[in-house]
């Protein structure tokens, strides 16, 4: 299964939240009232439709301000007739899918660079490609390396804007999430019982992986801070203990070979889903242990084909990409404003893990303390 090379370095309706949903309430008495209420809730008036239209900007922060209307954007990013992404490989959160629905719907080429770049990767690539038509017009990246490179980004709202929640979004629109997930432990119901605590993992005859080294690999540094949660609080000295133990007893191996995966759980869903792990691999969360996080969309300030990016945007975050997210076991970052318009997948939701207890996102110090950590003692107590 591909593994995007950083993970962290990619959440239950109920769990997301900072939504406002907007609506016209009305208290019914008569017919005539009625009508009033029907028409205040309804399309703006043909006076108002009428407003002329902003002049045509393909690097506005919205699509009120440089288009008016989706239709002119559509335009304009058809005109262009391409996008260029980087860092999405085909298997990481239904991206295939994702990709060729937006090119079929819109006639708009897509173009995939290094797909299993990792978020660092995707920046200094943009970097080297930086003034030619090849450059990447969007990223997709973690928390950290997003608001280290800000400055990079073009500020742009998408149309559901007020869904996102608040604390997974810049206030000019630099960076906003588009999914997330929670980490989970994917396992061989034939050799492993269920583990109820990332604890329960040491034990004999259990071969246990991480989908990479946790010093380069984010998903994996993600999950070592998984298994150090203690009341809600991470201790990077508690996970890296727990990593010893298993090489300690033989219970540390590849992914290929292991009886459970710490990793995230749409990539551990999708493990199940496609049948490569056969039919008895499961996919669970620890109650009280679990740790959460989004993914940033950005635009390139640079971007050669800035309508096509704003339009690859607002594809994601509408109904139907959010859906498609959902589809391959990702949380929306809409989802609870979805499931509350009913617009959510609700077939697609049933078949998420379960999740219970409070998600924990780490703060961007809590990371640098934590990878400092890894960095230093990971090699000499696990190797």
């Amino acid at each position: 299964m591909p593994q995007r090379a950083a993970a962290n370095d990619r959440l239950r309706a109920g769990s997301i939240r900072g939504v406002t949903i907007r609506a016209c309430a009305v208290t019914i008495s008569s017919a005539a009232l009625l009508l009033f209420a029907i028409s205040a809730c309804s399309k703006p008036t043909s006076s108002s439709s009428d407003k002329p239209l902003p002049p045509l900007n393909p690097r506005a922060d919205s699509l009120q301000s440089g288009f008016g209307t989706m239709d002119r954007l559509v335009d304009a990013a058809k005109k262009e007739g391409a996008l260029t992404v980087v860092g999405l490989p085909g298997g990481w959160v239904g991206y295939k899918e994702i990709m060729a629905r937006f090119s079929d719907k819109y006639g708009i080429k897509v173009t995939s660079i290094v797909p299993e770049a990792s978020s660092k990767q995707e920046i200094d690539t943009a970097a080297r490609l930086k003034g030619t038509k090849q450059a990447p017009d969007v990223f997709d990246l973690t928390l950290e390396v997003a608001v280290a490179n800000a400055k990079l980004f073009a500020p742009y709202r998408v149309t559901g804007w007020a869904d996102i929640p608040d604390e997974a979004k810049e206030q000019r629109g630099r960076w906003f999430a588009a999914y997330g997930g929670y980490m989970s432990i994917g396992y061989d119901s034939k050799k492993v019982p269920a583990p109820a605590t990332y604890g329960a993992l040491v034990r004999p005859g259990t071969i246990v992986a991480l989908p990479g080294d946790p010093r380069r690999t984010a998903s994996a540094f993600s999950a070592v801070m998984a298994t150090s949660l203690g009341h809600g609080l991470p201790d990077a000295a508690r996970g890296v203990d727990l990593f010893a133990r298993l090489k300690k007893g033989g219970m540390l191996g590849r992914p290929d070979q292991a009886s459970a995966v710490v990793d995230w759980d749409f990539m551990n869903a999708a493990r199940t889903a496609s049948g490569r792990g056969e039919s008895a691999w499961r996919v669970t969360i620890p109650k009280n242990e679990v740790l959460a996080s989004y993914y940033m969309q950005a635009i390139s300030a640079d971007a050669p084909h800035p309508a096509a990016a704003r339009l690859w945007e607002e594809f994601l975050l509408s109904d139907e990409g959010q859906n498609l997210f959902l589809k391959a076991y990702a949380r929306p970052a809409r989802m609870e404003a979805m499931e509350m318009r009913d617009a959510l997948d609700g077939d697609a939701a049933a078949r998420l893990p379960e999740v219970s207890g409070e998600p924990v996102i780490l703060s961007i110090p809590e990371q640098d303390k934590a990878k400092a950590y890894v960095a230093e003692h990971w090699a000499k107590m696990v190797g």
